[in-house]
């Protein structure tokens, strides 16, 4: 993530929420694009747009009323978390020469080809210093992680089918192995 912000000259538009919860990730890169001095065009639902403004993002568009395409000017990238058609439609917001990054699936070639946009297609780099660099952003409360739901061990199932949709609190899902 951090490695594609540094792509940016000045805008970032991402979608960070999908219809069932608001995304941890988009939660991080508006909050990393922040730090970064970009300027952020998030989508969210309804119930999200002030927690995606509060996370940074200048503009924040319902993407359930507005299709952002009509609001997003022209970005020198974009970080799609929902892919399929609002990957595509992503491309259309890009300038040329811009970035589409996505770890959900990649842009059909021929159209970021067409369009002049560079795909970046990715999963998870774990790295030492990336590691770090992390860490250092949540010590300086720079990054901030919320957490929304706390289970018992003997609860990761329950965790599993929150992942996979069912409703839970925002935030990131917890396990507590200890006592407590």
């Amino acid at each position: 993530m951090a490695d594609a912000l540094r792509v940016c000259t000045r805008h970032l538009a991402t979608e960070c929420a999908n219809p069932r919860r608001t995304g941890s990730v988009g939660a991080y890169a508006v909050q990393m694009a922040r730090n970064a001095g970009l300027e952020i065009f998030a989508t969210a639902a309804l119930p999200d747009l002030d927690y995606v403004r509060g996370l940074g993002a200048q503009t924040v568009i319902d993407y359930r009323h507005t299709r952002f395409e009509d609001v997003v000017p022209a970005v020198d990238i974009v970080l799609d978390l929902v892919g399929g058609d609002t990957g595509v439609r992503s491309i259309g917001v890009l300038k040329r020469g811009g970035v589409l990054v996505s770890p959900v699936s990649a842009p059909p070639a021929e159209l970021t080809r067409k369009a002049g946009v560079r795909p970046i297609f990715f999963f998870v780099d774990v790295t030492t210093v990336r590691l770090n660099t992390i860490g250092k952003l949540l010590d300086s409360n720079k990054l901030v992680s919320k957490v929304g739901t706390v289970l018992a061990l003997a609860d990761a199932r329950v965790a599993h089918e929150m992942l996979a949709g069912s409703p839970h609190a925002r935030g990131k899902i917890v396990l507590n192995v200890g006592n407590r």
